[in-house]
Order: structure tokens, then C-alpha cells, then sequence
């Protein structure tokens, strides 16, 4: 954005895509590239494969049927499109921020800062509310496995019966001792814990084929095309997390590859493991068996299979599945938060980067201690619905924001085109309103109640303090939104 230099930028400023990228040179504020396809790939797996496909296909099959497996592949398809406009954005802008800085590129600040607080909230809850289902899951394992389990006094919060949740705060505390630790590793720690999840998955699917039959998939859309789609948008929520891989953009060696080889990819690998591990499911036990379990793939492997022991390693796996997502979406909120605080929308000091590490550890390791408050103590039942209403806003904003940019920047350089723009991003759009349309009135409530508070700390701070408005924020006297607008170069050289 170019304007007067007696005029301020307003509240809709557009940041320059050169200038967002400039700022990853900058000495303390620039990240580690340290990541290639194969490791942001596991990132994507990590935050998909949760306890999503543990649990949903349960509910899925309760209403879908044996056709639960079309409602795998609806979600899927329903994911793909935004996945597909993440992927352009990524690629051309390989910025820390994800959603927030597409925004910031694309819409305005105003804009941008209301999708970044959104995404401190959703990510923020989710890493609590999923540090309390692994202190849930470990309980279960050690009861499985060894007969043993923690107390209820130490592993529950006060809203479950208990008093503090001992295993909530120690995962939430070791995970973000190895963020702060480096990249480098965490990926690695990560991409192991993805091999034992999807090991257990195709030892379900093995066992399952072995043990299949077909006498389950009678009568297969009991509930017709509706049942498909309510199943679908049940689990949708199981697919959520591909947009995290997004928000390691600026650490990646090749962003203009690797990103969009990660984001698609992700996808792709988690698609192809639900819809087998659905249809070995229907395979080996009934809907009504899937139904009425709390650990249905469990359930499916003792009363199809006859292996009781089955649940073991299920839970096993579970328990492995929720650190790998802890540690991915812990991950994406620190670097979201970074790239608000080195723009300025909130203070700049916790955009440091650890020269050591290469990390931006002081802002981790605050970060890390309130959410391990949160799940040690704070009832998360009623907003952790705020973290769907959250990713819905995000894939809106993202897919417009691929749009708006081929129209304001067709001379910008992308590694990756959405195809058959704008047909296929305004179908992501739709796709996730509808969705969005279905949650309850009191989750709009309470996101906009965040959202009031949100503008209220913009207006107050985030405003007076952005870089939009610093002289000398680039280091060259000039303020960044008054830089030349001339097409970027990406990363690497000239294409």
C-alpha cells in the first residue's frame, strides 16, 4: 500500500507482500530454515490424526451406516478445496502466520488482526482441551496395558471431579520444552511419533482385511444421502489441522515446493488411511457395535476379530496420536502469535528469536505455561466449541484471500496455482459457511463476545503500535507501508 506521507494507513492497510517477506531477514526477528517436504508432511499428518479416527468413525456409523465411508470421502473433499487455496498462499507468501499474514496480504490489518486473535483462541483451547483428552487416553493405556491408573485428584481438572491435571500439564510443559529447543528437532520427534500412529492404524486395517467380510454393508445408506452428509459433517472436525502445516512457511528450506507438497499431501495420506480404516471397520463389525463404544476400533478388533488385546494397542496408539497433535498445533499458535508480535499488533519483545535456538523461546515458554494452566484448572466443555467456529472463519478468509490476490497481484510470482480460480475457492467457501451455518447459536455467541474483546485490544494497542504506522520499520528510514509495490521476487531467485 502505497499513500500520502502525511496520511496514515487506516484500519483496512494492505501490507505488502515484498515487505512481509523482507522482514524474515531481519537480524533477531528470523526464523530458522530448517524444514523440508518430508518433515511439514508429518506436521500435517500430526495435527489430522488425532483421536479423531479413534472415536468419530463411532459416531459417523452411527448415522450414515456402513455409509460412513462416503461421508470419509465427502469430508475429505470438503477439506480439499481450502486445502488447495492454503497451499497458493503458502507458497507465495513462505511467512510465519498462516491465515493471519494471507489476510494482512489480502484484506487489511483490521481483517487480519480479527482471523489472527481468532487463531490465538482456537489454537490456544485446542492444545488444552487436547492435553486434557491425552491425560484421559494415558489413563486408559495403563489401565489396559498394566492394570494401574492415576488417581482422580491428579488426573482430572476441578470441571471433571478432580483437582489439577497432573498428565494435562506435564505433555503441554514437554512439548514446549522441545519447541523451544529448536524445529529441527520437533519435526523429527514428530515424524517418529506419525510412523507409530499410522503403524497402528494399518495394524488395524491388516487384522481387519484378514477378518473381513461383507454381511455389514447391508443395507448400505440406511439413512439415505442425508445420513451421508450429517455423518460428513461430523467428521470434517477428524480432517482440521492441515492448515497448521502453513504456519511453518518461513521455516521451510524450499516453502515453493515443500509447502505445497505438505499441505496437499497431508491430506491425501490421512484420506487414504480413514476411508480403509472405515472400511475395515464395516468389515469385522456392525454400525450398532461401532455405535455403542467409546472405542469403537477397539470394540471392532475383539468382538470381529477376537483379539482382546486389541485395545492395548489402540490406546497406545491414541496416546501417541494426541502428542504429535499437542506438539503441532503448540507449534502453530507459537508462530501465529510471533508474527502479530513482529508486526507490531502485540508487543514487539516476544518477537525475539533465541540466538541459540533459533526459536522464538521467550514467547514459547509464556505461551506454554497458560495453557498448561488452562488445562490443568479452566473448564474447557463449552469453549473448546469455539475452536470449529474458529477454523471455518480461517478456511473463509483464506480462500477469498486467494481471489483477491490474483486480481490486486496478478504479476506476483506462485509456485502453485489453484486451479480453475475463483470456481474452486468460492466452493471452499461455501462449503465451510455451510458447515458453519450448522453450529449452535450459543458458539456465534461466544465468538463474537472473543471478537468484541479482540477489536477492543486492536483499537487500544495493536493499532497505535503496527508496523504500518512505524517510521524506519524495514530499516531504511522508510516506513514498511510505503514501500515500492514492484513484483516480488520469491524465495530463491527469479523464476
Amino acid at each position: 500500500m502505497v499513500t500520502g506521507s502525511n496520511r496514515r494507513p487506516g484500519i483496512f492497510a494492505i501490507r505488502d507482500v515484498r515487505s512481509l517477506i523482507s522482514e524474515t531477514t531481519e537480524e533477531g526477528h528470523g526464523l530458522k530454515k530448517a524444514v523440508g517436504a518430508t518433515q511439514l508432511t508429518a506436521m500435517g499428518v500430526g495435527a489430522i490424526i488425532g483421536t479423531g479416527i479413534f472415536v468419530v468413525i463411532g459416531e459417523g456409523a452411527g448415522v450414515a451406516g456402513p455409509a460412513v465411508i462416503l461421508s470419509f470421502v465427502l469430508a475429505a473433499v470438503a477439506c480439499a478445496f481450502s486445502a488447495l487455496s492454503y497451499a497458493e498462499l503458502a507458497s507465495s507468501i513462505p511467512v510465519s502466520g498462516s491465515a493471519y499474514t494471507y489476510t494482512y496480504a489480502t484484506l487489511g490489518e483490521i481483517v487480519a488482526w480479527i482471523i489472527g486473535w481468532d487463531l490465538i483462541l482456537e489454537y490456544g483451547v485446542s492444545v488444552a482441551a487436547i492435553a486434557v483428552g491425552w491425560g484421559g487416553n494415558l489413563n486408559a493405556f495403563l489401565d489396559s496395558a498394566f492394570g494401574v491408573a492415576l488417581p482422580d485428584a491428579i488426573a482430572k481438572s476441578p470441571e471433571d471431579g478432580g483437582i489439577f491435571n497432573l498428565p494435562a500439564v506435564f505433555i503441554v510443559l514437554a512439548i514446549t520444552a522441545l519447541l523451544v529447543r529448536g524445529v529441527t528437532e520437533s519435526a523429527r520427534v514428530n515424524l517418529v511419533m506419525v510412523g507409530v500412529k499410522l503403524t497402528v492404524l494399518l495394524f488395524f486395517i491388516v487384522v481387519a482385511i484378514v477378518n473381513f467380510g461383507t454381511g455389514n454393508f447391508q443395507p448400505f445408506a440406511p439413512s439415505g444421502v442425508d445420513g451421508v452428509t450429517s455423518a460428513a459433517a461430523i467428521i470434517f472436525f477428524a480432517y482440521i489441522g492441515f492448515d497448521a502445516v502453513s504456519t511453518g512457511s518461513e521455516e521451510a528450506r524450499n516453502p515453493s515446493r515443500d509447502l505445497p507438497l505438505a499441505i496437499i499431501g497431508s491430506l491425501i495420506i490421512c484420506t487414504v488411511f480413514y476411508v480403509l480404516t472405515a472400511v475395515g471397520a464395516i468389515g469385522i463389525a456392525s454400525p450398532d457395535q461401532l455405535k455403542g463404544s467409546d472405542a469403537p476400533l477397539a470394540a471392532a478388533l475383539e468382538e470381529g476379530a477376537g483379539i482382546s488385546w486389541a485395545a492395548s494397542i489402540l490406546a497406545l496408539g491414541a496416546v501417541v496420536a494426541i502428542t504429535s497433535v499437542v506438539l503441532v498445533i503448540l507449534y502453530g499458535q507459537t508462530r501465529i502469535f510471533f508474527a502479530m508480535c513482529r508486526d507490531g499488533l502485540l508487543p514487539q519483545r516476544f518477537a525475539k528469536v533465541n540466538e541459540r535456538y533459533g526459536t522464538p523461546a521467550r514467547l514459547t515458554i509464556g505461551l506454554g505455561l497458560l495453557i498448561s494452566v488452562l488445562a490443568a484448572l479452566v473448564p474447557l466443555s463449552e469453549i473448546v466449541k469455539l475452536v470449529n467456529i474458529g477454523t471455518l472463519f480461517a478456511f473463509v478468509l483464506v480462500n477469498i484471500g486467494v481471489v483477491i490476490l490474483r486480481r490486486t497481484r496478478p504479476e506476483m510470482p506462485r509456485p502453485y496455482r489453484v486451479p480453475w480460480s475463483p470456481v474452486l475457492p468460492a466452493i471452499g467457501v461455501l462449503f465451510a459457511v455451510y458447515l458453519m451455518s450448522d453450529l449452535p447459536l450459543s458458539t456465534w455467541i461466544r465468538f463474537v463476545v472473543w471478537l468484541v474483546l479482540g477489536l477492543a485490544i486492536y483499537f487500544l494497542y495493536g493499532y497505535r503500535h503496527s508496523r504500518l504506522r512505524s517510521p524506519g520499520a524495514g530499516g531504511d528510514g522508510t516506513p514498511s507501508w510505503a514501500r515500492d509495490t514492484t513484483p516480488d521476487t520469491p524465495p530463491g531467485g527469479p523464476r
